[in-house]
């Protein structure tokens, strides 16, 4: 069973929470919180979360917060982690196939619960292709 790691700022615990209650029957879920809808800090939550998807302890990772644009650029602060915001499943498909993103980022107060779901479920089951896509998520990673 893949451990997917979730997190988000109060703009996205209601989606947090949703998200969580749907995968729970098909994924174990690993929340780093926002616990509540009480104003707070999105760095707070999204590098505890992005730290266990680069160590391994998660496979994959799941973010929230208004714009999804804060918390997408928390996560790739990390050298191990590609997170690509997503309001789209056709961008959360190819952010696996080509970038082989290991987090998503949705942006809460723009897309619907139920849309949410789907660009999640398209993300958590698509592959990378590798091949070609290998060569260039290989020189993403700055030294």
């Amino acid at each position: 069973m893949k451990k997917i790691a979730i997190a988000a700022d109060h703009a996205g615990f209601e989606y947090k929470e949703f998200v969580k209650k749907h995968l729970e029957a098909t994924y174990e879920v690993k929340d780093f919180g926002t616990y509540s809808p009480d104003s707070v800090d999105y760095p707070d939550f999204v590098h505890p979360a992005a730290k266990a998807v680069e160590n391994g302890e998660c496979e994959l990772g799941i973010l929230f917060c208004g714009s999804g644009q804060g918390v997408q650029l928390t996560a790739n602060k990390h050298q191990g982690i590609r997170c690509a915001l997503a309001w789209m499943p056709e961008i959360a498909e190819l952010s696996r196939q080509h970038n082989n993103c290991n987090m998503v980022a949705i942006p809460a107060r723009f897309i619907a619960k139920e849309f949410a779901i789907q660009i999640i479920e398209k993300f958590l089951t698509t592959d990378f292709e590798g091949g070609r896509h290998q060569n260039r998520v290989n020189k993403i990673t700055c030294i």
